[in-house]
């Protein structure tokens, strides 16, 4: 039997109201609808749909610092006061979270990978909120399952880390891409802000052996930039379909705290976020995850607040918030 998400309280989402009319003062929190997924009706207009995976133990497996499945709301509340700067003609739905139980993380990635396609079948564009990085396996599900196997699919991931660990003994938040490149023949992968002392050689051969594209996080300086980007979008062009991951370990610790591994010469926000407009203002884009917040191990709400803005990027993108030529 199908679960379906868990719809959100809607005290999450409260904030600051600066008007109760006119659209131009409101705020997330105003426009935002928290619907049923089963029984949600799409529309003509634009829309993002967030969910949640409230999950962490592809972390614990992976020994890593637990707390990322409380992101979800949290992310929500700092999102929740953030300024609405589109028109009508854009929405943003709700459809609740998917929660991990019992440490039965495949059956949970089945469940997200459903809800992503069902989104995904409604003309929406899923926003999902982690979790930790295995979020992204059950993100893959259902992307894949909406394009069918034939697609070619670029899967782009802003980390410091491969994430193609061995997943013999069991998945965990450091073996999805493995995961996806050793059993599907259509998915490139390409990843930027790679520590080169964050992950063994034996993983920089997996690498080089599956034909992953990647940039070292030290490469990434504002005078290749330009480059950089050029290189982005033309990976784009070379797929059908493209889906965007975050790993918000990939900032710098002085930016991101709250993480499961801080980077303390990880990438600067401003980056980043000119990676996800480029990726997200691209019509071949389908879907964005962010993953790896902390708000456990966080200080004073930064990386929830950075998250949350960095999620706002995103969606702005998909919506048309962004002019074309933003990232170039």
């Amino acid at each position: 039997m199908k679960r379906l998400p868990t719809k959100v309280s809607a005290d999450v989402w409260t904030g600051r109201t600066d008007h109760t009319e006119r659209r131009s003062s409101f705020r997330y929190h105003q426009v935002v609808e928290l619907v049923d997924l089963d029984q949600w009706l799409p529309s003509a207009d634009n829309t993002c749909a967030m969910i949640g995976f409230e999950c962490e133990e592809g972390v614990r497996r992976n020994q890593g610092r637990v707390g990322a499945a409380k992101a979800p709301n949290a992310i929500r509340q700092a999102l929740a006061s953030l300024p609405w700067k589109l028109q009508e003609g854009n929405r943003i739905v709700d459809v609740g979270n998917i929660r991990c139980e019992n440490e039965k993380l495949e059956e949970a990635q089945e469940e997200l990978g459903q809800a992503v396609s069902d989104i995904l079948s409604k003309s929406a564009v899923p926003i999902i909120l982690g979790g930790g990085h295995e979020t992204l396996y059950g993100h893959y599900l259902g992307v894949r399952k909406h394009t069918g196997k034939e697609a070619s699919l670029g899967i782009i991931n802003i980390d410091a880390h491969f994430d193609l660990r061995s997943y013999e003994s069991q998945p965990s938040s450091g073996t999805m891409f493995r995961q996806i490149l050793e059993y599907d023949k259509n998915s490139r992968y390409f990843v930027l802000g790679i520590q080169r002392f964050g992950n063994t050689q034996e993983l920089f051969d997996k690498a080089d052996e599956l034909g992953v594209r990647y940039v070292y996080e030290e490469d990434m300086t504002a005078e290749q930039m330009d480059d950089i980007i050029s290189e982005l979008k033309e990976f784009i062009e070379k797929h059908d379909h493209v889906m965007l991951t975050l790993c918000t370990d990939v900032l710098n610790a002085a930016f991101a705290p709250g993480v499961s591994a801080p980077s303390p010469f990880g990438l600067t926000p401003m980056v980043v976020r000119s990676l996800i407009r480029t990726v997200a203002t691209h019509k071949k884009t389908l879907s964005f995850d962010i993953c790896e917040v902390n708000p456990v191990l966080d200080e004073n709400g930064r990386t929830v607040k950075l998250g949350a803005y960095l999620t706002n990027e995103a969606i702005m993108g998909f919506l048309g918030g962004h002019n074309d030529d933003v990232g170039t």
